[in-house]
């Protein structure tokens, strides 16, 4: 069975650090560009960063030099590591995980919050 699951988010103080993990099960993760996407209510779904099969990566400029995405291939796990989070990364977070339009999967999301 294929699932894909998020993890990691909660609620944190400006400044502070996050890792958000997509987990699969049911295909081998390493194989697909792996992606973060934020949304806040009534907003466009926003990119945050991707890691390709080969280890390449991407991060919107918000969030360049802070953010970091990685795999663990051995867990069939892809992380992004949040450090000096903001109030404006504050939003749900999705993992999408993507070969073609016949392997296509996300996750059902991880709420992110960043306030004093």
């Amino acid at each position: 069975q294929v699932q894909l699951v998020e993890s990691g988010g909660g609620s944190v103080q400006p400044g502070g650090s996050l890792r958000l993990s997509c987990t699969v099960s049911g295909f081998i993760l390493e194989n697909y560009i792996v992606k973060f996407y934020r949304q806040e209510a009534g907003m466009e779904r926003e990119l945050v960063a991707l890691i390709t099969s080969g280890g390449g990566s991407f991060y919107t400029n918000s969030v360049k030099d802070r953010f970091l995405i990685f795999r663990d291939n051995t867990k069939n796990t892809v992380y992004l590591q949040m450090n000096s989070l903001k109030p404006e990364d504050t939003a749900m977070y999705l993992c999408n995980a993507y070969v073609d339009d016949r392997n296509n999967y996300w996750g059902q999301g991880t709420q992110v919050t960043v306030s004093s």
